[in-house]
């Protein structure tokens, strides 16, 4: 497009109007370039200069101009005045916009005015007619224009076989540029081909490359030798002309493209047209008309809809097949199943709900009275009742994961679980920005989708797994969704449109609380998962395990009659019907109970499960042998069977020593997988400087526990009838057994002070008494943890005196009635009265 001068400035005129003129100069049979001799000769002249702004000119061209800058003008009505005569020089910097006599080139052309107009503006349009080319002695600038004292710059036309070679392989070159390029009349190609001359030739083809640089021109311009104008132009037209041949490629593979585009667009429109005419719909109006029916249908908050119709007319009017189509039609899907305003009727019958959660788990009351509790309350409230976040904290297999369904089956709700167990990207919770290619909403959006309904039972498996790293933290992304009082405007990073989780009944599980962030375990009601007492695993067995394991090995007849050996005799026993199956396999109490103990030690019951599943794995090979008739057995494993089934036992039951021993001391520890017990052993040793020795992999605060009992027992060394120096005689070696297992905390510090003073003083300790507490450098007995759990490991070995803190007498409500009454519970302060329960007098015969 022409630019449009502004006053005060030089502008060559626009490159379709150089062409305007050169095609009308041709069509009257004249060509741009004169063949005119300039007037003078000889020595230098002085004439009006004009400098240009961003164009060379050249001799022997016509060419229009237009004028606007003051000094310029001036330059102008004093050539006219004259001999029409001005001196044309190109400014070295295009932005100067008063140029001083520095900023000019030393070499320009003198040209003729043959025509001029002055405008009203102040501004000329002059019609120019390049002479010969000329050298700069000086400037004037006394003057309001500048005046140039010039010499003529003489050219000898040389012509010699090698120039030859050279004109015409510029003349291809350039033959070449204008076929391929845009930017050249046709007619020029003439005007050049009917050139002899062959400096005139280099002047001729340079004007018409209007792409190349001012600089590059004015070296051309400043060539005074022919060969080496043609071999600089010759360089030039080769560099224009692959530029023009990759942007004609370039410009083919739009052309293409657009073309097909085109073309799809306009079969789609004339397809359109005739459905029209046939009374039918095309695909893609199909589509938009489907999506418009589920955006009405789905219930969305306005918020929800009025992003759903933006986008939708979006995808209404881009191409059929346009890439982000798919991005759209995926993000509008996702909008459209999302359950809005749908949610299941909660089962409210507390009665019922209560008859399927003990249906589905024995024990676990706590849990089940703050379900019935929820109901009971959603009685009274209704709908809009915030649902609880839940965190069930426990050792693995005591059901935590399995109560959650049951949860839902007795509220009448979905159930979704997803396992958050090294889950380390926050996304992975939020989603991903619809920027990224395969964007999807995070894991809980996803589930409430899968589920259907606004309100579903949703337990987030292993919290305390949550890793972070580079990519976020997704346990700060959780914090939202289990806050009761802003997850009712839920923000997924791929949704962009607040989803109500307020419905949802949240249910999270753990091993251990320490590992849960402290502001993400504000937010949840912790609920804690005891181990099972042996009668408690007994009855699960029985009712569950057994039960399920049978029918999952195909351990039961559907029809006929089962037999079983009674006082030596088969007689029938039990009859298939179609609402009942008859198990082939039974267990015994005292079967169930020797795998519970000496096979499995656990809080929970999965191994015993799985040993479970190994009798019947067993026997299912042994029914597999036999006839039709005796597949009809009833068996009954006793105690004796198991051994034959699951090999030796792998747990010693009892007490962990055979008698009462020196420097022996048994504790307990709370870990992930529940309560254990543990031997603490001491040996003191002949040596010089009191060493001691710390093994067994312990912690940091059992180590210290340690150095604490070595120093109680010092402080109190005469008490004990120890020799107050025993540690300068003596090396200390502390050793906790199951080196691989590593062992931290404090509450081992009445253990360790305990076998201390048995190995120093050889009093044994009472081999059925167990104890866990914390000790100070006075003495004291300090509460401790996780007492419910080491009470069931300590039942589970065959304890039946437990030592513990007085302060941890309130916990004693947790543990079953019947662990306490096979376990006397001693409470203490000092650790005196702990010596005096646990360190029987001195042998006399170890003396």
């Amino acid at each position: 497009m022409p630019r449009t001068p502004r006053k005060g400035k030089e502008n060559p005129v626009d490159e379709e109007l150089i062409k305007a003129t050169e095609s009308a100069l041709a069509s009257l049979g004249l060509s741009p370039f004169s063949d005119d001799k300039p007037d003078q000769e000889g020595g230098p002249v002085s004439v009006p200069l004009l400098p240009i702004r961003d164009q060379v000119y050249f001799p022997h061209m016509i060419f229009p101009l237009l004028v606007g800058r003051e000094k310029s003008v001036h330059a102008l009505d004093e050539a006219i005045r004259n001999n029409r005569q001005i001196v044309l020089v190109a400014q070295k910097h295009i932005q100067t916009e008063d140029p001083e006599p520095d900023d000019l080139y030393s070499v320009g052309i003198l040209a003729e005015i043959m025509q001029h107009l002055r405008v009203p503006d102040g501004t000329f349009r002059v019609m120019l007619e390049g002479m010969e080319r000329v050298r700069i002695l000086g400037i004037s600038t006394d003057t309001p224009y500048y005046r140039a004292l010039v010499e003529p710059i003489p050219t000898q036309e040389v012509k010699d076989i090698e120039i030859e070679a050279l004109m015409r392989g510029v003349m291809n070159q350039f033959e070449q540029i204008v076929n391929v390029g845009r930017n050249i009349a046709p007619e020029a190609l003439i005007n050049v081909m009917n050139t002899d001359e062959p400096g005139r030739l280099a002047d001729t083809i340079a004007p018409y490359l209007h792409q190349l640089r001012v600089d590059v021109k004015q070296d051309i311009l400043e060539t005074l030798d022919v060969r080496e104008r043609l071999n600089k132009l010759s360089i030039v037209l080769k560099k224009e002309g692959e530029i023009l041949e990759i942007q004609k490629n370039i410009r083919s593979r739009v052309e293409k493209e657009m073309g097909d585009t085109q073309r799809e667009f306009i079969l789609r429109e004339q397809l359109k047209a005739i459905q029209q005419e046939l009374g039918e719909h095309d695909e893609k109006s199909g589509e938009i008309e489907e999506y418009r029916k589920k955006i009405q249908e789905a219930g969305m908050p306005q918020m929800a809809e009025e992003r759903a119709l933006k986008e939708l007319e979006r995808l209404d009017k881009m191409p059929f097949a346009a890439p982000e189509g798919s991005v759209i039609r995926t993000y509008l899907d996702w909008l459209t199943s999302m359950p809005w305003n749908k949610s299941t009727e909660d089962r409210l019958d507390i009665e019922e709900a209560e008859r399927v959660l003990n249906e589905d788990h024995y024990g676990l009351a706590k849990v089940k009275e703050r379900i019935l509790e929820f109901l009971a309350v959603r009685q009274l409230v209704g709908k809009g009742m915030k649902g609880p976040i839940l965190c069930f904290v426990g050792p693995p297999g005591v059901g935590k994961t399995s109560i959650g369904k049951s949860i839902a089956r007795a509220m009448g709700r979905k159930f979704i679980r997803i396992s958050l167990g090294g889950v380390r990207d926050e996304a992975e919770i939020r989603g991903h920005r619809r920027t990224y290619i395969g964007a999807l909403p995070g894991r809980i959006i996803q589930g409430v989708k899968t589920t259907g309904y606004s309100n579903p039972v949703f337990m987030l498996d292993e919290i305390d797994k949550l890793s972070m790293d580079f990519r976020g933290d997704p346990s700060a992304a959780l914090l939202e969704a289990l806050d009761p009082e802003q997850n009712g405007e839920f923000s997924d990073h791929y949704l962009e449109i607040p989803f109500n989780l307020r419905e949802v009944m949240f249910i999270t599980t753990a091993n251990l609380l320490e590992p849960v962030p402290p502001a993400l375990r504000d937010r949840m009601e912790i609920i804690s998962f005891s181990g099972y007492t042996e009668s408690e695993k007994l009855e699960i067995a029985k009712n569950f395990l057994v039960p399920k394991q049978v029918k999952e090995h195909g351990l039961y007849i559907t029809k006929g009659y089962a037999y079983q050996k009674i006082d030596g005799k088969l007689r029938r026993t039990h009859k298939a019907t179609d609402t009942d199956t008859v198990p082939l396999l039974l267990f015994s109490d005292e079967a169930l109970l020797k795998i519970i103990r000496e096979y499995t030690r656990e809080a929970g019951v999965r191994n015993l499960e799985r040993e479970i599943a190994t009798v019947c794995r067993k026997f299912a090979r042994q029914l597999a042998a036999k006839y039709e008739e005796q597949k009809k057995r009833v068996t009954c494993i006793e105690t004796d069977e198991i051994i034959l089934m699951l090999g030796q036992p792998r747990f010693h039951y009892g007490m962990m020593e055979e008698k009462d021993e020196v420097a022996a001391a048994t504790g307990l520890v709370y870990t992930e997988f529940g309560g254990d017990i543990i031997t603490v052993e001491v040996s003191a040793m002949p040596g010089q400087d009191g060493k001691l020795s710390l093994t067994g992999q312990l912690g940091d605060v059992m180590k210290e526990s340690a150095q604490a009992a070595v120093s109680y027992v010092r402080s109190r060394s005469k008490d004990f009838d120890i020799a107050e120096d025993f540690h300068k005689k003596y090396d200390i070696h502390i050793h906790v057994p199951a080196g691989a297992i590593p062992k931290d905390g404090p509450s081992a510090g009445i253990t360790l002070a305990t076998a201390l003073v048995s190995a120093l003083t050889g009093r044994p300790v009472r081999r059925d008494v167990a104890m866990t507490g914390e000790i100070t450098l006075r003495g004291r007995v300090l509460p401790i943890g996780g007492l419910k759990e080491k009470t069931l490991a300590a039942h589970r070995a065959g304890i039946r005196t437990l030592i513990i803190p007085k302060e941890n007498h309130k916990d004693l409500e947790d543990i079953p009635d019947k662990v306490k009454a096979d376990i006397t519970f001693m409470e203490v302060t000092q650790m005196e009265e702990v010596l005096k329960i646990a360190l029987l007098p001195k042998d006399p015969s170890n003396q």
